[in-house]
């Protein structure tokens, strides 16, 4: 497996905006893509219990407004609300946080516009990793996703771990470090704090964080 980087990478548009949330310091991540299929399509991988696992992971639950999901081996959550096949939203719960996805799908230029929003409230967690933590994480999920709707196959669990401790997918994981680094200076923070940030998040994806450090992902 050997990952294009600089085109898959160039192909997400990513934001990081701040903000106040229920009266608290907040922020999003945003990251945009288009595919090369149409929104009927698009919203059905994204949706479908049948193919996420295709592309992501095994997922149960009850999916609709008001009901529980589960990834398995990852978060869970309340599905808030769902607008079939244009938007749905929905609590991300791991680790004993809860944050927030909000997930658009748009016809355009005759291919497909995904926009997936994550939201969180700002506290020790994003201080130590910034965007970055849930950023590299859906920046490889999105890849995923283009993979599947490319070729309708089942995500090969095993070659991509593989390829995340190759020099490839090392790389990979800098290079989408560091476009989270732009994008968290880019929304205002601080230049040298967003590198410390930024740093520690691509230690602990290419599994070089001493033992004892938190997880950066939450659940991304």
């Amino acid at each position: 497996m050997e990952i294009d980087i600089a085109a898959v990478l160039g192909c997400v548009t990513r934001t990081v905006r701040s903000f106040k949330k229920d009266g608290k310091p907040a922020s999003t991540v945003t990251l945009t893509r288009l595919y090369d299929t149409n929104a009927e399509d698009l919203w059905d991988a994204l949706t479908n219990p049948q193919r996420i696992p295709r592309w992501f992971l095994p997922v149960e639950g009850d999916l609709k407004p008001g009901g529980k999901y589960q990834l398995k081996g990852n978060a869970g959550g309340t599905i808030i609300a769902c607008t079939p096949p244009k938007r749905f939203s929905a609590t991300w719960e791991f680790g004993g946080s809860v944050t927030w996805i909000e997930v658009d799908v748009a016809s355009e230029s005759g291919k497909a516009r995904l926009t997936l929003k994550h939201t969180a409230i700002i506290e020790d967690h994003w201080r130590q990793f910034g965007p970055g933590a849930v950023g590299i994480g859906w920046d490889l999920a999105v890849m995923g996703l283009k993979e599947h709707l490319a070729t309708e196959a089942s995500a090969d669990h095993a070659a991509f771990e593989a390829w995340m401790r190759s020099a490839n997918g090392k790389q990979f994981v800098g290079h989408c470090g560091e476009f989270w680094r732009a994008a968290d200076v880019a929304g205002g923070a601080d230049a040298a704090s967003a590198a410390e940030r930024s740093n520690r998040t691509i230690a602990f994806y290419r599994g070089e964080t001493p033992p004892g450090t938190a997880h950066p992902g939450a659940g991304s």
